[in-house]
């Protein structure tokens, strides 16, 4: 069952980060990325992580653990989403020394 818990938690992670990457990488739009801030690199991340979230979800045997799997899934995902939620992205590119794209608020202002 721990496999299953804790296989799921990382999909969920892995999933939930792909997607601003995937998103702002179709659009054209940069953002944080390890790789550098470009929206082609982030489409390209975005879609590696999220195939490597389907793959660790395959792995994690949900069928066996339903109830614990799925939670742990949408666990993970929480815990991702407060990240980026909470400008995580940007904060890790300034510790490593990455440039950052410019960033909209909600107010519309840019940081």
């Amino acid at each position: 069952m721990w496999h299953t818990i804790l296989l799921s938690a990382l999909a969920g992670l892995m999933g939930a980060n792909a997607v601003p990457h995937f998103v702002k990488g179709m659009v054209g739009e940069q953002f944080p990325n390890v790789w550098g801030n470009d929206s082609l690199r982030n489409a390209v991340a975005g879609t590696l992580g999220l195939a490597l979230a389907v793959a660790i979800g395959y792995w994690a045997d949900l069928s066996a653990y339903a109830v614990a799997g799925i939670t742990s899934v949408f666990a993970g995902a929480l815990l991702m989403a407060v990240f980026h939620g909470l400008g995580g992205a940007y904060r890790l590119n300034s510790v490593l020394g990455l440039p950052n794209p410019p960033r909209i608020t909600a107010s519309g202002a840019g940081q």
